[in-house]
């Protein structure tokens, strides 16, 4: 059995889930989300505890089962908590400010860089060199940050672009370093 497929996931207060057919709706406090769920499994809600269980140990089952318990998991900390992806720009004129609701960075190009957020997503620049990027999808978050990262990856000489606040950019030498 999955260790993460068995692994009972508990409600925290003010969240809600239904079980439908193929369909799991959680709700809360942030805003709802819905997880498709493989018609083979089956989802159970009993008294704020949600159990994954699957009919046979073939290969498409085993995999799915853990898989559904970490996507369910992750809808019920979206909705509840929320998920935010820091990101720190580094390089000389490098930064970002807010224009509305979309990101403005001047990151070296001839003209500033404007990232509209898909619905569900804010963008937070507390500094001119740090964005946050907040939302209740996990998946979301990660595919927006990935792309506000793909204006101006941190180059591999100088680590000057954009990057993750936990991403550890390692730097090349330079041509002097054979002599």
């Amino acid at each position: 059995m999955s260790r993460i497929g068995k692994q009972p996931i508990t409600l925290p207060k003010g969240v809600t889930v239904e079980v439908a057919t193929g369909l799991v709706k959680v709700k809360g406090s942030k805003g709802e989300l819905t997880v498709p769920v493989h018609t083979d499994l089956t989802v159970k809600n009993e008294n704020g505890v949600i159990t994954v269980s699957r009919p046979s140990d073939s290969r498409t089952h085993r995999s799915l089962h853990g898989l559904t318990r970490t996507l369910i998991a992750n809808a019920i900390q979206g909705v509840s908590a929320g998920y935010v992806k820091e990101m720190l720009i580094s390089g000389t004129g490098y930064r970002a400010a807010m224009q509305g609701k979309n990101l403005e960075l001047t990151v070296g190009h001839s003209h500033k860089d404007i990232v509209t957020p898909p619905a569900g997503i804010t963008f937070e620049v507390p500094e001119p060199t740090k964005i946050r990027v907040v939302g209740i999808d996990k998946q979301l978050v990660g595919q927006v940050a990935a792309n506000v990262r793909a204006v101006r990856p941190p180059d591999a000489y100088h680590a000057k672009g954009i990057r993750y606040a936990d991403e550890v950019v390692k730097t090349k030498p330079g041509k002097t370093a054979g002599k």
